[in-house]
């Protein structure tokens, strides 16, 4: 028997075993997954480009740590549900509020914001806080959080949408009164569009949620990208690149 050639066949079966290891682990890695929706100017889609605030600062979180991703554009109500039950699975721009906060592992914030109910200018809708706000109808989107908010707070004309879109057509043409939205995003808004606030809603860090299982330590170096983005002014100039407040 020739030694010899048995020992280089297992050092070459031991190899390939190696290298097919190392490429299932590479495979994994390129199998990240972050859904998000159209909620613009936050992420939209652009041709077949998905853009925006938050997509931005995601695209530098995961680029600066090294991570293998893929962004994709869905509605919320899937893209919540994805985060939850995929492997590596993520969606963003996620409030995080104490029913959340169990359901997921977070990078945060990619913004810190109010979020205030809104209404078309003119409308003569008016409140001067929630309890008086209760008694118009309002839209928002299927599984955002602030459905959840909105029920907590004792709100029951809820008129559910799939996107916001849909929610703020419904709001211009009257089929609804009032709409919760982003107070930074509202700065911008405004200027494009009749509407004007009611009251506010709620107040929230917003950033990246993961599935429960999302390894710690791919969690850790995004968070830390993060933070590094947010200290070296790249936040706030993307902020500032699409016409919106600090998120200060």
């Amino acid at each position: 028997m020739n030694t010899g050639k048995k020992v280089n066949t297992m050092k070459r079966l031991l190899l390939s075993i190696l290298f097919g290891l190392a490429a299932s682990t590479n495979a994994l890695a390129a199998a990240v997954t972050l859904a998000t929706e159209e909620y613009p100017p936050f992420s939209y889609r652009d041709g077949k480009a998905i853009k925006g605030a938050s997509v931005e600062q995601v695209e530098k979180v995961m680029k600066d740590a090294g991570i293998e991703y893929k962004i994709e554009m869905m509605p919320w109500a899937r893209a919540y549900a994805l985060a939850q039950n995929t492997p590596l699975g993520c969606v963003f721009t996620t409030a995080h509020n104490a029913k959340r906060d169990p359901l997921f592992k977070w990078v945060e914030p990619l913004l810190v914001d109010r979020n205030i109910l809104i209404t078309k200018r003119g409308s003569g809708v008016a409140a001067k806080d929630l309890e008086e706000a209760r008694k118009y109808t309002v839209g928002t989107q299927r599984e955002d959080y602030t459905e959840m908010t909105l029920k907590e707070n004792g709100f029951t004309k809820l008129d559910i949408a799939t996107d916001f879109n849909a929610t703020l057509r419904k709001l211009l043409n009257g089929r609804i009164e009032m709409m919760p939205i982003s107070e930074i995003y509202f700065g911008k808004l405004k200027t494009e569009q009749p509407l004007e606030m009611v009251t506010v809603l709620s107040t929230q860090a917003m950033g990246i949620a993961c599935e429960k299982d999302f390894p710690s330590d791919m969690l850790a170096k995004m968070q830390a990208a993060l933070n590094k983005l947010i200290a070296d002014g790249t936040q706030k100039a993307i902020f500032t690149k699409y016409g919106l407040g600090s998120a200060d």
